[in-house]
Order: C-alpha cells, then sequence, then structure tokens
C-alpha cells in the first residue's frame, strides 16, 4: 500500500474557518470522484491552535493506493486535474509539500471518537546516515515513545528514498500519534514514560523540540 501525505497551507488572506470549510467540502468532493484512492483522510489543525499566532501548516491530507501504478493512473485523471486547478482557491501552492511515505504502526491501538491527532514534523540529527536515523527511529525510539501511557495509536512515515533524487527534503518524515483529548496529551508529557522519550532523542534528532500540528482528522474516504 503506498501513501502520499501532502502537506497544506492556506491562500494567503483566507480565514482559517473558510479554509477548513473549503478543503473538507468543495475540494474532498472533487478527489472523492479520482479512480484508484482506497483511502483519503484530512487533518485539520485544532482552532484554538492559532491563539498564539500563524500555525506552520493548516493540516494534511493523506491518501493511499495500491501501488505506485495506481497512483500514476490516479495523477492522470481528469478528477485530479481539475482539483489540481482548484488548489488556487483555497491553498498556498507555494507551501504544498507532497511526501509519499512508507507507513509504520509502532502502536495499533484503537482511535477514540474524537480524538485529537498531533502530527510532528521530523529531521535526522545533522550528520547522521538516513539508514541509521530510520533505524533507530523505528527500532529503538518508536518502542521507547510506545509505552507513553495516554498514548493511544503511534504512526512513523518515513520518506520514501525516491523523495531524495531531487536534494535534501524539507522533512525525513512525519511521527503521528493519537489522544483522547488534548487535556490527555498535556497529562502525557507529566509521565515517566515521557521524560524517557525525551532523553531518547538526541540520539537520532536535532537539539530542541521539533515543529508539530495538532489537529482532529475527517475521513473523507475509506
Amino acid at each position: 500500500m503506498l501513501k502520499v501525505i501532502t502537506l497544506m497551507k492556506r491562500r494567503p488572506g483566507l480565514s482559517v474557518e473558510d479554509f477548513q470549510s473549503y478543503w473538507a467540502e468543495r475540494h474532498a468532493a472533487l478527489l472523492r470522484q479520482a479512480s484508484g484512492v482506497r483511502r483519503y483522510v484530512q487533518s485539520h489543525a485544532l482552532r484554538q491552535g492559532y491563539r498564539k499566532g500563524e500555525l506552520l501548516f493548516d493540516g494534511i491530507s493523506e491518501l493511499w493506493f495500491d501501488d505506485e501504478d495506481a497512483y500514476a493512473t490516479y495523477k492522470r485523471s481528469d478528477a485530479v486535474e481539475t482539483a489540481t486547478r482548484d488548489l488556487d482557491t483555497f491553498a498556498d501552492r507555494s507551501r504544498l509539500v507532497e511526501m509519499p511515505v512508507d507507513a509504520h504502526v509502532i502502536k495499533d491501538g484503537m482511535i477514540p471518537p474524537n480524538a485529537v491527532k498531533n502530527i510532528e514534523f521530523v529531521n535526522r540529527r545533522p550528520g547522521m546516515a538516513l539508514d541509521s536515523f530510520r533505524a533507530y527511529w523505528r527500532n529503538v525510539h518508536g518502542p521507547i515513545a510506545a509505552k507513553i501511557p495516554v498514548l493511544h495509536r503511534y504512526e512513523q512515515n518515513h520518506l520514501k528514498r525516491s523523495a531524495y533524487a531531487a536534494g535534501d527534503p524539507p522533512y525525513d518524515g512525519l511521527a503521528i500519534t493519537w489522544f483522547a483529548s488534548t487535556a490527555d496529551m498535556k497529562r502525557g508529557t507529566t509521565t515517566p514514560e515521557y521524560q524517557v522519550t525525551r532523553a531518547d532523542e538526541p540520539h537520532f534528532l536535532p537539539d530542541g523540540h521539533l515543529p508539530i500540528l495538532i489537529t482532529r482528522e475527517h475521513i473523507v474516504l475509506g
């Protein structure tokens, strides 16, 4: 199964409310008509996240396909051509980032109703080889972070190697975690398991906190 993530930013001058409404209703309807899509999920930034200012992105789009051939057929379809033109209505195309990824489920728990979805934009530690980074993130750090008690589901999305052919991409991957509420997310940071997780990060991540986006899912298809 191939998964393609697009990091979304709204068009300048458009309100968050209008962006989310158009994306979820008008634009989603166009992609529902595209062939080859097995699953389509939009994750919209929580509006309270803007209280302190503008966010790096306003949401992410996730699309699943059977394989590369299905994705190629999808990209050639009339529905996708129409949807691509429609992006100018609500999105800033210069800020869009497309990420074909290999998804690895680290903790396969049930997602609670109305859950919040935390998206962390991940880059490897400067000077660290890509293979070493991927192996450490998945095999060492993943099981450590999965022990945080309030975390319901944890998925690592590793950028596909083909995306490095044109040079260094903005991100090496996305860490996606699901919680019952933002209050539970905050509670999780007070646990010993979270402290152990944070203490492990310098082994493979840059110093400091990585950017995050707190969202809620809107399942469009699948």
